[in-house]
């Protein structure tokens, strides 16, 4: 399969990466970032672009892919709620609509988070434009379409966060995974629950911790 991965510089991209560079089923990844990965392999084909507020330049560069898994992101700490509507809802609208144009037939996964409110009717700011950002990947009509919504994610194979006190929380929290192994998923499992989505369809749109640590072992 070739696949398009979006923020794949950050924790949770890089964790699908790499699990995808692992995967014999993925010959073919094709990347998007604002700053290059400074990663050599066969399989990768990256795209640098500065502006994801602007992806029409990139137009001529999109190809045929099996499927998206857009894992780029914003922590909303700090952010107005138009700010964060703006880089989580507007940002994956224009990558949705641009990839959807050729590729209507493709699977196209989102990575949400716990708690997102589907009736984009609720109180915490972010969740609702989470909801409102995954409800409008489901209408689009993809072949198939998938919110991941893990509660946290331990990180593996030397995968850190871009951010200085999500590392230093990470180190402090690390003697106590364990304790949080329900509303944690390993970074490797949810990796390999992208890719098998695609392999295995599923009944189930919506995947939280426990949906997405089955699928990462469905054979």
């Amino acid at each position: 399969m070739h696949v398009l991965i979006t923020g794949s510089t950050g924790m949770v991209g890089k964790s699908v990466l790499i699990e995808c560079l692992e995967h014999k089923s993925v010959k073919k990844i094709t990347v998007i970032n604002r700053s290059s990965l400074g990663l050599k392999d066969s399989k990768i084909n990256e795209i640098i672009h500065k502006d994801f507020s602007n992806l029409k330049s990139i137009k001529p560069k999109i190809e045929a892919y099996d499927a998206c898994f857009h894992c780029m992101g914003v922590s909303s700490i700090g952010m107005n709620e138009d700010r964060y509507a703006e880089l989580t809802f507007n940002i994956t609208k224009d990558l949705v609509d641009l990839v959807f144009e050729k590729n209507p037939n493709m699977i196209f996964n989102y990575v949400s988070g716990t708690l997102t409110d589907s009736s984009e009717k609720g109180k915490i700011m972010w969740a609702r434009i989470k909801g409102m950002t995954e409800n409008y990947i489901f209408k689009k009509g993809f072949k198939d379409a998938y919110a991941f919504r893990p509660g946290g994610i331990i990180p593996e194979k030397g995968v850190k966060s871009k951010t200085a006190w999500v590392n230093f929380l990470y180190i402090i929290l690390k003697p106590f995974f364990q304790v949080f192994s329900k509303t944690f998923v390993r970074s490797s499992d949810f990796g390999i629950a992208m890719i098998n989505s695609v392999i295995f369809p599923q009944e189930l749109k919506v995947l939280e911790n426990i949906d997405i640590k089955r699928l990462s072992i469905q054979k």
